[in-house]
């Protein structure tokens, strides 16, 4: 097959029941790339553990519903997790536990596959389907139905097969990143976190009138240059996309795989946005592949690997 084909793997229509919503240590919503990237390297272990030779090469989600589970009173300020109500000890109180964040989702993941043959493809989406019924959580959660798997080709700058793709994605969201948006706002010397909050921030205003006040409200949007006006930004929202070391590898007491290196590393977070499935012109637009940056210390999910 040709460079210019993608045999995709869908997974369409996936409920998962109480994913980890805490994507990074300050960003609670929906659950981080590096869980949908590692459900999709899980199943690929899984597959080749079966005997197939497949790789999974980059991964694409696309958001159809997301319910988190948090509860906003009328006149609270802050919004407060939910609870999971777990049995009592034998004393008959609440064991000592940290609540986490936790919602109910619905996606559909577009898979990159490599090193498959036609005649394997019925295999495949047997055992796929096999394994994602008995043996696998997504993001934390459980799984609680999906849609027949299924394989589609997509050749670039086909159109027709590109929408064909659209229509099984349809009505959803595909997360991409916007990480240039946080680049261009540091290179004129913005703080990172100052820069995402800019970004996220609603600013409201009003204008009154003798007979009428408009409120309106409204985030921070970019100038185009070249067009000499303003535009929206999009849905951007905070994502968790890998994670970044801060020592150099070693060994830790008491680590979990005593026969694997260690290293502490804290969470990378940038801006996501959410875009329809039918804005994109390629599918590559909607995958992300994992990306070691051996210089920088960084494990990231990315959209490309130039990052």
């Amino acid at each position: 097959m040709s460079s210019g084909f993608k045999k995709l793997l869908i997974l369409p229509r996936v409920k998962i029941h109480n994913a980890n919503a805490l994507s990074s240590p300050f960003t609670i919503g929906f659950p981080a790339m590096t869980a949908w990237l590692g459900a999709t390297h899980a199943l690929q272990r899984k597959l080749n553990a079966k005997g197939l030779d497949v790789i999974f090469s980059a991964t694409g989600v696309v958001s159809h519903s997301i319910d988190l589970q948090i509860y906003h009173g009328a006149n609270d300020f802050v919004s407060s997790i939910i609870g999971t109500g777990n049995p009592l000890d034998k004393t008959g109180s609440r064991s000592s536990f940290i609540e986490e964040a936790r919602c109910h989702a619905e996606v559909s993941l577009i898979i990159e596959v490599q090193k498959i043959k036609y005649a394997q493809q019925d295999e495949l989406i047997d055992h796929v389907s096999t394994i994602m019924n008995a043996q696998m959580k997504m993001a934390g959660g459980d799984i609680r139905s999906f849609d027949s798997p299924e394989i589609i080709v997509v050749e670039e700058g086909d159109d027709l097969s590109l929408k064909r793709l659209n229509r099984k994605l349809m009505p959803g969201y595909a997360l991409v990143s916007r990480q240039e948006l946080l680049e261009d706002a540091m290179s004129e010397g913005q703080d990172a976190l100052d820069a995402l909050l800019d970004y996220l921030v609603i600013h409201h205003s009003c204008e009154q009138s003798d007979d009428d006040v408009q409120w309106q409200s409204k985030r921070k949007q970019t100038y185009d240059d070249i067009e000499g006006t303003y535009s929206s930004v999009g849905w951007v929202v905070p994502i968790a996309t890998g994670f970044y070391g801060i020592n150099d590898i070693g060994e830790a007491k008491n680590q979990r795989d005593p026969e694997a290196p260690h290293r502490f590393a804290e969470s990378i977070v940038t801006l996501g946005e959410f875009k329809m499935p039918y804005r994109f012109n390629s599918v590559e637009d909607m995958l992300w592949r994992y990306q070691y940056d051996e210089a920088n210390n960084l494990y990231q999910c990315c959209q490309s690997l130039n990052g």
